[in-house]
């Protein structure tokens, strides 16, 4: 190299494309992990940038996971979502600033996640069994004049039992019908998190939410083996047994606790997360 040549450029971590998991449970519904495992085991994965924590029907652990995320200036960002059963399947709530109110039809419920300031997601589309929506529902959906109860996209792959064999018609059907595909992890226990994933331009929760509007995501990941999943199922039946005992302890007890909802304040009630209380600043200490 002479000595007036430019030295080789040198690539830039912030050029690669982000990755978001945005499908993920804790104990506060059907997961096995609370939510200060969850945070510390996606910081100690290194690769995600933006989560979504999608309890069935509440939001109070996501946000809580979002309000510990930036307490603890954790390198990635925390959105509040949910996953709501509706009558024609479980949807997808991202980005929402209330609760969605389930058990009513895919389109009624995405026209409320859209005033909640969401985005919807039909999650683990087109598997024959009733917690999926299927593509005659979609499609009624995506043709309807009202734009507010289209769904914004699709998880086109999902690693769990559900997601596996369909995968390839989920893919087929979302590019047909020009909607934005998304990867998830749908995990309910730690290691699955990031099984699924999300690529999207840019690194923040917002750029992402950018991404999904202008179908500029790419998903990706690996299946579950059925191993794993029956050693989850376990998990899930043991924790239930637990959060049965809490729930007649605290009642019997008559002391205001009940089952465990995975963050500070989640055993009180009603649950509600609480902050721990500030360290002492640095001045506190100088003058201490």
């Amino acid at each position: 190299m002479t000595a007036d040549a430019a030295p080789p450029a040198v690539p830039d971590s912030r050029d690669r494309l982000g990755r978001a998991d945005m499908h993920l449970h804790t104990v506060a519904s059907d997961g096995t992990a609370d939510v200060p495992a969850i945070l510390d085991h996606v910081a100690a994965l290194g690769d995600l940038d933006v989560i979504a924590i999608t309890d069935h029907e509440r939001i109070d652990a996501a946000v809580a996971a979002r309000s510990m995320a930036a307490d603890r200036g954790l390198p990635f960002e925390v959105v509040v979502g949910e996953e709501v059963t509706t009558l024609g399947g479980h949807l997808l709530a991202l980005f929402l600033d209330r609760p969605v109110r389930p058990y009513r039809s895919l389109r009624s419920t995405i026209l409320d996640v859209h005033d909640a300031g969401g985005l919807a997601i039909p999650a683990h589309p087109l598997v024959p069994f009733p917690l999926c929506a299927q593509g005659w529902m979609l499609r009624a959906l995506l043709d309807d004049p009202d734009e507010a109860c289209h769904p914004d996209g699709l998880e086109c792959f999902n690693p769990t039992a559900l997601g596996r064999p369909w995968h390839d018609r989920v893919v087929r059907f979302a590019e047909r019908h020009a909607m934005a595909k998304l990867g998830n992890s749908d995990a309910h226990a730690l290691a699955a998190i990031g099984s699924g994933w999300s690529t999207f331009p840019g690194r923040t929760a917002e750029d992402l939410r950018r991404a999904i509007v202008n179908h500029e995501t790419r998903h990706g990941g690996s299946f579950h083996g059925t191993r794993g999943q029956i050693e989850v199922f376990g998990q899930q039946l043991r924790k239930r047994a637990v959060d049965a005992r809490d729930e007649v302890r605290g009642r019997v007890r008559r002391d205001g606790t009940g089952r465990d909802h995975g963050y500070p304040g989640g055993r009180i009630r009603p649950p509600r997360y609480e902050a721990p209380p500030a360290g002492p600043s640095r001045d506190d200490e100088t003058r201490a």
